[in-house]
């Protein structure tokens, strides 16, 4: 069964959410990482809709929602966003699951809105590695900030000349991702140009990371605010180091932390059978 698109409003932008039922059971809310879309979660969407009401979201400037020209795509502005279809939803205290930046608005909202978060799964949604630029000082990380987004002014979109093409640059991010899944990746993450060929539907401009929004001090202190059992993984062959030590993490008053074997940075992609094992007991306890 296809979900349902629905489109709904924040901060002046249109945006997309897909319902894929059922009515009358718990509400559950998914939100996909950078670069990504809302249909990257159906093999979940599908098992975990046999006890709760599954909603997805396609982030401002992602999937089949409005880009935002102007705007950084901090994550307090995704957090705003998630906010407005929450209340739309209006099921609380509800579910969330996230993954890589959709995990961070995830946990950033169970500790903003502590007593509407039921459950928060984060699938490497922690934030960037302490050693990472954007922990840097203030005056580099606003002069970076400033000569990204000047850089991307002058970059054009990549085009693709077939679906096959771009699903060869997906499997080139995820090696552990099957022509199957690839291809249904590529299928709702792409537009036509006028001239035929592919595109990704993605703004380019969500890859400038914004200057604020990133200190290591608040977030740990936002982070403790989370009253909400939450649930992290990890892939033990990701690009970022795990976080068990990671004062963000600590912060969290009531966490389990699950490395996966076999799985890089799409745990939900590479390990789906472990995932769903793992976030089907969790949120019913």
């Amino acid at each position: 069964m296809e979900p349902i698109s629905h489109f709904f409003y924040s901060d002046r932008l249109k945006l997309q959410f897909w319902d894929y039922g059922t009515d009358n059971k718990p509400a559950l809310v998914l939100v996909h990482g950078g670069l990504d879309h809302a249909r990257n979660w159906d093999w979940v969407a599908r098992s975990l809709r046999e006890h709760y009401h599954v909603y997805a979201l396609d982030l401002r400037g992602h999937g089949n929602s409005a880009w935002a020209p102007g705007a950084m795509y901090s994550i307090a502005e995704h957090v705003l966003d998630l906010s407005a279809l929450l209340d739309i939803i209006d099921d609380f205290p509800i579910r969330l699951v996230g993954h890589s930046l959709g995990g961070m608005i995830v946990l950033h909202y169970a500790g903003v809105y502590p007593d509407r978060v039921r459950r928060a799964v984060s699938i490497e949604g922690v934030g960037f590695p302490p050693q990472h630029r954007v922990h840097g000082p203030a005056s580099q990380r606003l002069r970076r900030w400033i000569e990204d987004v000047r850089g991307l002014e002058k970059r054009q979109p990549k085009n693709y000349s077939s679906l096959e093409e771009a699903m060869k640059r997906m499997q080139e991010k995820n090696p552990h991702l099957s022509d199957e899944v690839a291809r249904h990746l590529t299928r709702h993450g792409t537009n036509f140009d006028s001239d035929g060929s592919r595109v990704w539907k993605f703004d380019n401009y969500v890859r400038a990371i914004g200057p604020y929004g990133h200190h290591m001090e608040d977030v740990a202190e936002l982070f403790g605010q989370i009253t909400s059992p939450t649930l992290l993984f990890w892939g033990e062959e990701s690009f970022a180091p795990v976080p068990a030590d990671d004062p963000r993490v600590t912060a969290i008053k009531n966490c389990r932390l699950v490395t996966v074997p076999n799985a890089g940075h799409w745990v939900h992609h590479d390990q789906l059978e472990l995932f769903l094992k793992e976030t089907t007991a969790f949120l019913a306890e």
